[in-house]
């Protein structure tokens, strides 16, 4: 366990440099998860995640001497955005090596803060490994994302501002929601909390991986490390390959409970906090709702604090990820149209969408695909509509005339 008294220096240190991110009830996601759900918004921090409070303690904490050589650092962005501000703050050099794939928005950010910026490997695993070289070959010092006490209680300080948080409103917390990746978040988290037993002796530490990256939850589950052979995630922030011993150890140690949620299932979790929280999550920030929306956590009635640990999520993502979520919720329809190629075909097609009310917001003409007979062309659609119900009447009123459609979901 780190110490409460290591976790309230690092406060400390933070104090000034890092925002105190809003912590607030939310009734909406109250009525849809039947429990009481408070989110701490970290995903409006300062560098947009909550890897600046373990970067900057680290950083903080080194001597003069060990700062002025410089800073290495490995991450898929968040991380990277802490170790970047926080060198900049203390007017050192840092260089950060990140996953090839990384989002131009996560490596611009980095950059913006004075970074030199290296993309090396195909996840963070390969990355780090080509930062520990670099940074033993040139003497400099490896801030690591979670296996670093300093680190860890850096992290941990997010769980005092949310005791201190949910006092002010009055409300005693049955359960924190925290997402894993190497665990030091939840490490630091589950110290600040356990080592406070006889003041907060009934809170549970609820960890959230996803099953595309599930090391730490099988680890967990096995009570010994198992490494998986790759990673695939839209949750970047947390797809790490191989479980960290020492996070192993304190979560083993601390943390109750591991579930694990898919991809589809954190997709709707960004979509709901977008709609109906007016908030922008990342993958990763968005798991511990996830994992509420989807019944992963047995729990009824209680007040669960959940962390959005991060906001910096590639705008082509999120673009993908509100398509997708149109189509699923009936609110757009896609549709392959074979029709007669011959004038006039088109607007009798159009007029059936414009008596049943369906806007049409995307249209394509292909006359020339093998795959058709001589004479026919195929239409693609798509519709803004008003529902399941809404959808049904119109294929309906389409076979009616006659018309062959494919649906593309």
């Amino acid at each position: 366990m780190i110490t409460l008294d290591k976790i309230k220096k690092a406060q400390t240190r933070l104090k000034g440099i890092i925002h105190h991110t809003p912590f607030s009830y939310a009734p909406i996601l109250t009525q849809v998860c039947n429990n009481n759900i408070y989110l701490k918004k970290e995903n409006l921090q300062t560098t947009g995640s909550f890897k600046l409070r373990g970067a900057f303690n680290k950083i903080a904490s080194l001597s003069e001497e060990e700062r002025n050589r410089g800073v290495v650092a490995a991450s898929a962005g968040n991380h990277a955005g802490g170790v970047a501000f926080s060198a900049k703050y203390f007017n050192i050099n840092s260089t950060i090596f990140m996953p090839e794939a990384t989002p131009l928005t996560k490596v611009n950010g980095v950059k913006s803060y004075g970074a030199e910026v290296k993309l090396e490997g195909s996840n963070y695993d390969e990355a780090y490994e080509k930062a520990i070289k670099y940074a033993q070959t040139h003497n400099l010092t490896f801030v690591h994302p979670f296996n670093d006490d300093e680190v860890i209680a850096g992290q941990g300080s997010v769980a005092l501002e949310i005791l201190q948080q949910s006092k002010n409103l009055n409300v005693k917390l049955d359960a924190i929601v925290v997402p894993i990746g190497g665990g030091g978040l939840i490490s630091g988290v589950a110290s600040a909390i356990k080592s406070q037993k006889e003041l907060y002796p009934n809170i549970k530490i609820i960890g959230v991986t996803s099953a595309g990256a599930p090391a730490m939850n099988k680890s967990y589950k096995a009570k010994s490390i198992i490494n998986t052979k790759s990673v695939k995630t839209i949750a970047d922030g947390i797809a790490v390959k191989n479980t960290d011993p020492h996070t192993l150890d304190l979560i083993l140690e601390l943390v109750d409970e591991i579930v694990e949620v898919e991809d589809k299932e954190i997709a709707n979790a960004i979509l709901l906090l977008v709609e109906k929280q007016k908030l922008v999550v990342e993958g990763a920030g968005a798991v511990g709702i996830a994992a509420l929306l989807h019944k992963k956590i047995d729990m009824q009635n209680k007040n669960i604090a959940v962390l959005l640990s991060g906001g910096n999520i590639d705008v082509t993502m999120l673009s993908l990820i509100i398509e997708k979520g149109l189509v699923k919720s009936h609110r757009k329809l896609n549709l392959i149209v074979t029709l007669v190629d011959k004038p006039g075909s088109l607007r009798q097609l159009t007029d059936i969408f414009t008596k049943l009310e369906a806007n049409i917001v995307q249209i394509g003409y292909d006359r020339n695909s093998t795959l058709l007979d001589f004479g026919d062309a195929n239409v693609s659609i798509s519709l803004e509509t008003k529902g399941k119900e809404h959808q049904q009447t119109i294929k309906e009123e389409m076979l009616k005339y006659g018309y062959q459609f494919i649906e593309q979901m």
